[in-house]
């Protein structure tokens, strides 16, 4: 009777342990959401890495369409994101959640949205797209429906009646995809592109002129985070808050990297964070 109280004891401890064990790791888990475009991808590896390699977190991300994204913030089912395009690209995610985030600031500026075609397409605005159609094939190669950026192509479309043209949906990806084998055979192709985005470091391209000012104007890259993330985390959320990359150039540095073929992104990340110490140890408050 003894021996059976003594292993039931031991049995509830060994429960209490591997309880508290799961209370403490999750205070060291950090959930971060993000769209699956190379900027977003590039920050929140970097911030992954130094959270993880540094700072001792265990960091889940999460890719998701940028709905979602926002949604998972607002809900506080992730902790952060920091690929938030203000004030126009994501305004209408933003006005349904900013009761429940907070807005750290940006990590870069100059971002913008746009139209590009390779620099050897003749035409310098969307207003001569129409009357080019054959040449397009009559496609705009697109990328995720749920992006901002399309929903802006959508309204361009119309604006500038281009009855002649459809807004093919994809992905980042496969947008890149069709660039790189449009450039390989001299075609003509409209992308709907971003800066910054290692494709313009790659290939000769060039925004079509938006005369109407449909696709916006010069964004900012925020981080946002969930409501309470101070109190509860206030270590990341210092670090978070701190995080800003020196200029958009070098955001694109590190996509550029992680372009590369057989790159690993993880693996770039602890690479700027060995030859960008003093920045990291900025971020960290050291």
């Amino acid at each position: 009777m003894k021996g059976t109280f003594i292993k039931i004891c031991i049995t509830l401890m060994a429960a209490l342990l591997l309880t508290a064990g799961s209370a403490i790791a999750q205070d060291k888990l950090v959930r971060i959401a993000y769209v699956e475009w190379d900027c977003a991808a590039s920050s929140t590896t970097v911030v992954q890495a130094v959270l993880q390699e540094e700072m001792g977190y265990e960091v889940e991300v999460l890719p998701v369409a940028a709905a979602a994204m926002w949604q998972a913030v607002g809900t506080g089912n992730v902790d952060a994101m920091v690929t938030a395009w203000l004030p126009v690209t994501h305004a209408d995610y933003y006005k349904k959640v900013k009761d429940n985030v907070e807005n750290l600031g940006p990590i870069t500026y100059g971002a913008r949205l746009g139209w590009a075609v390779p620099t050897y397409v003749t035409i310098d605005s969307i207003e001569e797209v129409n009357d080019n159609a054959e040449k397009f094939n009559g496609e705009i190669i697109g990328i995720d429906p749920g992006a901002g950026l399309m929903r802006l192509s959508e309204k361009a479309l119309t604006e500038y009646n281009l009855d002649k043209m459809e807004l093919i949906e994809g992905s980042d990806s496969m947008m890149t995809a069709a660039l790189a084998n449009a450039i390989r055979n001299k075609e003509w192709i409209i992308a709907t592109a971003w800066s910054p985005h290692w494709m313009f470091g790659k290939w000769d391209l060039k925004y079509l002129e938006d005369p109407k000012g449909v696709l916006g104007e010069e964004e900012h890259i925020d981080t946002i985070v969930r409501k309470g993330l101070k109190d509860d985390m206030p270590e990341v959320y210092n670090f978070l808050n701190n995080f800003k990359w020196k200029d958009a150039n070098q955001l694109q540095m590190v996509m550029a990297w992680n372009s590369e073929p057989r790159s690993d992104r993880y693996e770039n990340a602890l690479r700027f964070i060995e030859e960008n110490r003093e920045q990291v140890d900025g971020w960290l408050g050291r």
